[in-house]
């Protein structure tokens, strides 16, 4: 790993350069570690895998932790800080660079080089809700549930599927390794068939496992709760969705598979996610 230490001002900002960032876009990543350097006090590291990422992080001392990469640098720094129980004492910085950067656009975060500098340095801090499972496991985004054999196979709204499995199978190998996660590969003669579940939104029964479901989704909203919407499968008429908000939400059921943040986890039979109200603290512009 390699460390450079640059100008002196009042700020005191870390800047982590993540490898996928520097080998996929290294002119976005050069541009915004000069655009910090002229603006703040900073130290910039260079670390080559996830271990060399998560001591950097580990060792930032006082310094505001600054990080230049995708939306897989981004999970992995939340899970590492949340694991580490400082997410409440940290604000993080991201500047996006590299092959994927949907979430940190949604959670409101510039994606050009520049205005996202701009914004590490002029910014303020905004208090977002995560979703943690009772595996230890965050949620930035949105959770969904797919069918139990069409896997995980669909793309995001708007994206081919192929760069998104490919975007998901760089998070799996580079992602801190607490979580049992697969990347998303289709199967020859995968075929969608309707899940079987239970899902209990703060101890209420939403939707029990004798009614087929094409999908389940679960949104922090930003008021603490969780926006759950459940399809049930149609059959004759179209059925219509179900929407609730809660804290707490409970999936039970046959062996099902999960994607939060491009990553595919699971099987597992029960999984609780709850709202962990303004747990993430960001940078974002004012």
């Amino acid at each position: 790993m390699t460390e450079v230490a640059t100008s002196p001002t009042s700020d005191h900002l870390l800047v982590i350069i993540d490898p996928v960032a520097r080998r996929t876009d290294g002119e976005s990543a050069r541009i915004a570690k000069d655009v910090l350097s002229a603006g703040a006090s900073t130290k910039v590291c260079l670390p080559d895998g996830p271990e060399e990422f998560a001591r950097a992080l580990r060792r930032r001392g006082s310094r505001r932790p600054v990080l230049v990469g995708d939306d897989r640098a981004l999970v992995r720094a939340v899970s590492l800080l949340h694991r580490q129980r400082e997410l409440a004492g940290c604000v993080l910085s991201v500047v996006p660079v590299g092959p994927a950067v949907g979430l940190a656009a949604a959670l409101g975060v510039p994606t050009g080089a520049v205005a996202a500098a701009r914004a590490v340095l002029e910014g303020v801090e905004r208090r977002r809700d995560l979703l943690v499972d009772d595996s230890d496991g965050v949620v930035l985004g949105t959770l969904r549930i797919p069918p139990v054999s069409a896997r995980e196979t669909d793309a995001e709204p708007g994206a081919g599927a192929r760069p998104w499995l490919r975007t998901c199978q760089s998070l799996v190998r580079t992602l801190v390794p607490a979580r049992s996660a697969r990347p998303a590969v289709p199967e020859p003669g995968d075929v969608a068939r309707p899940s079987r579940l239970r899902v209990e939104v703060d101890g209420v029964t939403l939707v029990d496992v004798g009614q087929p479901l094409e999908a389940v989704s679960v949104t922090p909203n930003g008021s603490g709760a969780a926006d759950v919407e459940v399809r049930p499968v149609s059959v004759g008429a179209e059925a219509a969705p179900l929407w609730v908000a809660g804290r707490s939400v409970t999936v039970s059921g046959a062996d099902f598979r999960y994607r939060a943040d491009a990553v595919v986890s699971g099987p597992v039979r029960r999984r609780t996610w709850t709202v962990w109200e303004a747990a993430l603290g960001l940078t974002l512009p004012g």
